[in-house]
């Protein structure tokens, strides 16, 4: 069995709690002085984020929260570290400002994806071509749509380190969640992987999955994967009804089968996706697939009448 390859090297000041699909990737970014996080996590994990920001910090006070943008996966846990820390001063991308001030949950995405977010509150906004500094290092704010039209990425050009949120894995990159819309993204999918090309990070921090150094190869990897979608947007639409599925069975654990048809009939992305076709012959039809798919790739086990999360 081959040995697994060493982690990869991160500026001292910056720590990244790997969390998994329901959770993203937390990235604590400190010195002595100041405390900053990026992304929170799952409402669901919200406990196990403020745990792990207050045992790394050992009574430091964690002075801001970033989210890269405000999906339900790293904004969830924006309630529980605002409780925890009174003082703590909150930046979002500004292209969903107006809807948590006030807090308009039909403008924002967890009612369409069928998932869940306490409301929070923000102080500023992370608009493009700005920078901070967190941990002793200068970070440009870079625009990156397609995953989500208001994402941002962040990019220490002294030490070439990327936080890519969603918009770079190592085998790919999150749903396009306007092509689900009816919204043409696939090419700000294409354009924000030449703004990452053109930053030339040596090392990048994902929003879920290891930090990772072959960033040439995840690019073509990732427009590899993206001309496969515009080509078949079909099989886009495949794709992201098993990830909204499979994240409600992380979420669940376990739930009957008619419990999450019920489940996906009523959520709006979901129904979108029904009213775009997709080749299944009824809704129940296609989430049936999905599911299937889900079985069959050992992603879920099927028991009956009930279908459990498998990892």
């Amino acid at each position: 069995m081959p040995a697994a390859p060493p982690p990869v090297e991160l500026p001292a000041s910056v720590r990244v709690f790997q969390r998994g699909w329901l959770s993203s990737n937390n990235i604590l970014v400190s010195d002595a002085q100041h405390a900053a996080l990026i992304d929170s996590g799952y409402c669901t994990h919200s406990a196990q984020t403020v745990a792990l920001v207050h045992n790394a910090l050992a009574g430091q006070a964690l002075d801001l929260l970033l989210n890269t943008h405000l999906h339900s996966d790293h904004c969830g846990g924006n309630a529980a570290l605002q409780a925890a820390y009174p003082a703590l001063r909150t930046h979002i991308p500004p292209g969903l400002a107006h809807a948590v001030k006030p807090w308009t949950p039909a403008q924002l995405s967890f009612e369409a994806t069928g998932q869940s977010c306490p409301p929070f509150h923000i102080d500023a906004t992370l608009e493009h071509g700005s920078t901070l500094t967190l941990g002793g290092l200068e970070w440009q704010v870079h625009a990156a749509p397609g995953h989500d039209p208001h994402s941002v990425v962040l990019f220490a050009p002294e030490v070439r380190l990327l936080i890519s949120a969603d918009a770079l894995w190592e085998n790919g990159f999150g749903v396009v969640f306007p092509e689900l819309e009816g919204e043409d993204a696939f090419n700000e999918v294409g354009a924000t992987l030449d703004v990452i090309e053109d930053l030339q990070p040596l090392t990048v921090i994902p929003g879920h999955g290891a930090p990772f150094t072959g960033v040439v190869q995840a690019l073509q990897t990732a427009r590899k994967r993206l001309d496969y979608f515009q080509r078949q947007p079909e099989r886009h639409r495949n794709y992201a009804g098993k990830v909204l599925l499979k994240f409600k069975l992380l979420e669940q654990q376990s739930m009957g089968l008619d419990a999450i048809v019920d489940w996906a009939l009523s959520t709006s992305y979901i129904q979108q996706m029904v009213q775009a076709g997709n080749g299944a012959s009824s809704a129940d039809a296609m989430v049936s697939d999905w599911l299937a798919q889900l079985v069959q790739s050992g992603a879920a086990q099927l028991h009956g009448d009930r279908v459990s999360n498998r990892d």
